[in-house]
């Protein structure tokens, strides 16, 4: 009998399911009851293997533990970094300084071409989609969508704010984190009144 190997049992999943937004323990649940059926072994840490072939390119990370598999965008991934000359306009067209906060090179930050809609989300090296970021904000978008980044940084003002005594920021952030509730945006990042 040839060797099962898990990675190929966690692409045999989402082969079969294409172009589904599957979440984590529905893959977890089938894998790790194939292995154990197939070897008779436990399958160690499936989890690694899903984010693994999400960085690699073969799947897309839709939202948090939810993933899908696109036969198109496998074989199109060729568009995933940007080239220099597009970071070149890119930062020119944000002045050489974070959309975010401000801050630039003449304030001594190192500056960073940033996917608004992530790579592992599916987003591409297009102008369009770039903006130019801090370091810092860079570093805590990570890989959240752009609604997901913009209703931390609220929720955190909100919190700074209450700690402070600021109504006028408080009152402004309750009103922005109400529309995210409002359209059932990021529900899944909860802030408290």
């Amino acid at each position: 009998m040839n060797e099962v190997k898990q990675r190929d049992l966690i692409m045999q999943y989402f082969i079969a399911h294409p172009n589904q937004d599957i979440r984590h323990p529905e893959v977890v649940d089938w894998v790790t009851e194939q292995y154990r059926q197939l070897t008779g072994k436990v399958f160690r840490d499936p989890d690694r293997g899903i984010r693994k072939l999400a960085q690699e390119g073969f799947l897309q990370k839709i939202g948090k533990g939810i993933y899908r598999y696109d036969p198109a965008n496998v074989i199109n991934r060729t568009l995933e970094d940007f080239t220099s000359a597009q970071k070149k306009i890119i930062l020119e067209r944000d002045g050489y300084k974070c959309v975010i906060c401000g801050r630039g090179r003449e304030d001594g930050v190192e500056l960073h071409v940033d996917h608004i809609k992530p790579k592992d989300l599916g987003g591409k090296a297009v102008i369009e989609n770039g903006q130019t970021l801090c370091a810092q904000h860079n570093f805590l978008k990570k890989n959240f969508k752009q609604t997901e980044t913009g209703k931390k940084m609220f929720i955190r003002l909100y919190e700074l704010a209450k700690s402070t005594g600021d109504a006028k920021i408080v009152a402004f952030c309750e009103d922005i984190l109400a529309v995210y509730d409002k359209h059932n945006i990021n529900g899944h990042i909860v802030w408290n009144k």
